[in-house]
């Protein structure tokens, strides 16, 4: 039997090789910022074309290459981090793994330029494929200078797998950010297409989070310091205030860097609990200095997930010292005392105070009580105040707001079976079971429906339909409001603005990551732009992982699921006869758009058997 077992050529194991650490032009930005700060550079420039598809170029001013090294950078496993086996649990360096630089050669047109500032000229390179197609000396300044080119150029059916430039885009924005921020002593820039999106000065952890995040964070962070013998942990963490319903400003960092730990995360939400809506998410920057001994960082290609040997201790730690850091600056939820802008719409302040309202007020017996002399204590009998006992009694309880009327609903689709569309014949209206669940009769017994995944259904084929067809009315905003967004969310919002206003906001950019709300859809109450906008981010990030998904299905979802209401929300009688005769409209009423049922039937001789009624 002949053998079959044979070495992959160098070419297509680099490229096996590199689909571990170069995942997206991103993968290559981390890469090459991290390989700049082990450099030892103090000015770090970021050029971009084209989302990285076309170009990414970072240039240093760091320690430079010899001749020999700047060849030999390009070797699989070469490194200048590890001379032995120990050296792997005691790394505090970025890199160290020798692939990064190997990876991007196999998957793109590399040109290098390096100099030692003990050299009087430099080193110029060019890698095609793994290739070296061109050295020779060449005049650089002292540093680095690398540009990645046509990524995944010979690997097409990796390339049609990136997304569309503003996704992209964000995931490098992502990647720098977290650099920037880990390194706050150190300048970075970044320039996209010819335009600079960041120019980040050194200065303090602080003023670098500001100059990242918005200024309207200046007087909004909390110090976290905490020491022992077994690790230490600085940063910031946000004042309740600051929590917004996405995330996307939240940052660990374990010996400078970035991690992704749910389980830490948790830990901070758990000291922010009673401070925050649950469905809120904490600004925080946080450092946590530890032996690397103590961290193994060598269990994944991208090294931002990490193991720890002990991380019930971390845990601990990270709760308590915020916690600690809370109540040291007195920090509780604060009160907001600017004016509604709805208060000012009441006819108390609009309308004029006429002779006539004046003589209707000073003219009834409680104004006499509390204006006339020694007349506070007199009960009035009169008629007018016929029911006073009646002010003893059981409060009436409230009804719910009933829901804006909705658009006119589609005809009914034939498919759906002939019952639903018939009412009962004694007309019973509709009840809500535990605030969740709306039971209605029908002929033939009665259905039970899921009030959340049912509003779902309606809003989804509402929205199709406005993007469709017709756009949706907007509410203009009496007091437009602008909103500040960290800078990946700023870039989901740019590329959705015009499906955005179809669906009924008005937003307008308004300088670097800002935008102007002038108006919302007319279903979302005054006032609440900030929140409904936030909700939808996070939304649209939840399925941003669904790739089978267009960018517009992921809107529409995330709009369904935002503005859907929640479960627990108590509902008039006539809410809920909207919520069944719309959806009963819909094309498809009998799932939501997630694919959970919205409707239960029960059938008159399925209960008669379960309660055997005929035996």
């Amino acid at each position: 039997m002949a053998d079959i077992i044979n070495l992959l050529p160098d070419n297509i194991a680099n490229q096996i090789a590199a689909g571990e650490v170069i995942q997206r032009p991103a993968s290559a930005v981390k890469e090459l910022l991290e390989n700049a700060v082990d450099a030892g550079a103090t000015e770090i420039q970021l050029f971009i074309r084209d989302a990285g598809k076309e170009l990414v170029q970072v240039i240093d001013n760091g320690n430079g290459m010899s001749e020999t090294d700047a060849r030999m950078c390009f070797e699989r496993h070469a490194t200048s981090k590890i001379q032995s086996i120990d050296d792997l649990f005691h790394i505090r360096t970025m890199g160290f793994r020798g692939e990064a630089l190997a990876s991007i050669a196999a998957v793109s047109k590399v040109e290098l330029k390096t100099r030692m500032p003990s050299s009087e000229v430099g080193t110029f390179i060019e890698i095609d494929n793994s290739v070296i197609k061109h050295q020779e000396p060449c005049q650089a300044a002292v540093g680095t200078s690398i540009a990645m080119k046509n990524l995944f150029f010979n690997v097409p059916a990796r390339r049609n797998f990136l997304k569309s430039n503003a996704a992209e885009m964000r995931h490098i924005v992502d990647e720098f950010i977290r650099v920037a921020l880990a390194f706050p002593h150190l300048q970075f820039s970044l320039n996209s297409n010819g335009q600079q999106m960041f120019h980040l000065e050194r200065g303090s952890l602080k003023q670098r989070i500001v100059s990242i995040l918005g200024q309207h964070y200046n007087a909004k962070l909390v110090t976290v310091k905490e020491s022992t013998d077994y690790m230490n942990i600085h940063g910031f963490v946000g004042k309740p205030e600051t929590a917004k319903k996405t995330r996307g400003d939240q940052f660990f960092f374990v010996n400078n860097r970035f991690i992704k730990s749910s389980y830490l995360n948790h830990a901070v939400m758990n000291a922010f609990a009673e401070l925050i809506p649950t469905d809120s998410f904490p600004l925080y920057v946080l450092f946590i200095d530890l032996d690397p001994a103590h961290v193994d960082i060598n269990v994944h290609p991208t090294k931002q997930e990490i193991k720890f040997d002990d991380e019930r201790i971390l845990y601990a730690f990270v709760q308590s010292a915020i916690k600690h850091a809370l109540a040291q600056f007195s920090v509780t939820p604060a009160l907001d005392f600017e004016l509604d802008p709805g208060i000012q719409q009441l006819d108390a302040l609009t309308q004029p105070f006429t002779e006539q309202k004046k003589e209707q007020s000073t003219g009834t017996s409680i104004y006499k009580t509390f204006t006339h002399a020694n007349q506070a204590h007199v009960i009035d009998r009169s008629s007018n105040l016929p029911h006073w006992k009646e002010l003893y009694g059981p409060a009436p309880t409230r009804q719910p707001e009933p829901l804006p009327s909705p658009e006119a609903p589609v005809a009914a689709s034939s498919v759906i079976d002939e019952r639903w569309q018939e009412p009962s014949t004694d007309h019973k209206a509709p009840v809500q079971v535990h605030q969740q669940y709306i039971l209605s009769q029908i002929k033939s017994g009665f259905i039970l429906i899921d009030q959340k995944a049912a509003h779902e259904r309606i809003l989804y084929e509402r929205y199709n339909r406005a993007l469709a067809e017709k756009p949706m009315a907007t509410q203009q905003s009496l007091f437009p409001q602008t909103l500040e967004l960290p800078p990946a969310d700023a870039i989901i919002i740019s590329e959705m603005l015009p499906d955005l206003q179809a669906l009924g906001y008005d937003l307008e950019p308004f300088g670097q990551h800002t935008f102007v709300v002038r108006g919302t859809p007319a279903d979302i109450q005054s006032g609440n732009e900030q929140a409904s906008i936030e909700g939808l981010l996070e939304q649209f990030k939840h399925f941003s992982n669904e790739l089978k998904l267009s960018r517009r299905e992921r809107l529409v979802r995330s709009m369904a699921r935002n503005s859907a209401i929640p479960a627990g929300k108590a509902l008039a009688p006539r809410e809920m006869q909207n919520i069944i005769d719309e959806l009963f409209a819909c094309a498809t009423p009998n799932v939501s758009p997630g694919g959970r049922f919205t409707f239960i039937s029960f059938k008159t001789n399925d209960l008669e058997r379960m309660f055997e009624r005929g035996a």
